[in-house]
């Protein structure tokens, strides 16, 4: 009887339990990584799937606008000529889209240049602070 927790009749060495566990943890390892392979791969396709259709709705959406317009120069040459109504059309789009790049040019020049002003400020502060905590 063995005493000493190895199962009776089992005559594999120390070395070789050892040998063994490294083995099948490589094994568990492995399985483990072409697990994570297995699901990442899935999870990529749905994600490129996904992406896929996002831009194909952004495509209709794109046409449905379009469309949107066309709608509005015909409406508008019910009452007067069509060369008209598009000529309205066009320039109050022109109107919109320059109104847009004004708003857009602020909002850059708000964020430009990148840093963070207000927290290098409030940094100096603190290094004033703490020099003159020192030399207190």
């Amino acid at each position: 009887m063995a005493t000493n927790g190895a199962v009776p009749g089992d005559t594999r060495s120390l070395g070789k339990l050892v040998s063994d566990l490294s083995e099948q943890a490589s094994r568990l390892v492995r399985a483990e990584v072409e697990l994570a392979k297995e699901e990442l791969t899935a999870k990529a396709k749905h994600a490129g799937i996904g992406s896929g259709m996002f831009i194909a709705a952004a495509v209709l959406a794109a046409y449905a606008v379009a469309v949107g317009i066309a709608t509005v120069i015909l409406a508008l040459a019910v009452a007067l000529p069509a060369w008209l109504a598009a000529l309205i059309v066009f320039v109050a789009m022109l109107l919109a889209a320059g109104a847009l790049v004004l708003v857009g040019r602020a909002q850059v020049k708000k964020g430009t240049p990148p840093k963070p002003e207000r927290a290098i400020e409030n940094l100096r502060e603190d290094v004033a602070a703490v020099k003159g905590g020192l030399h207190s």
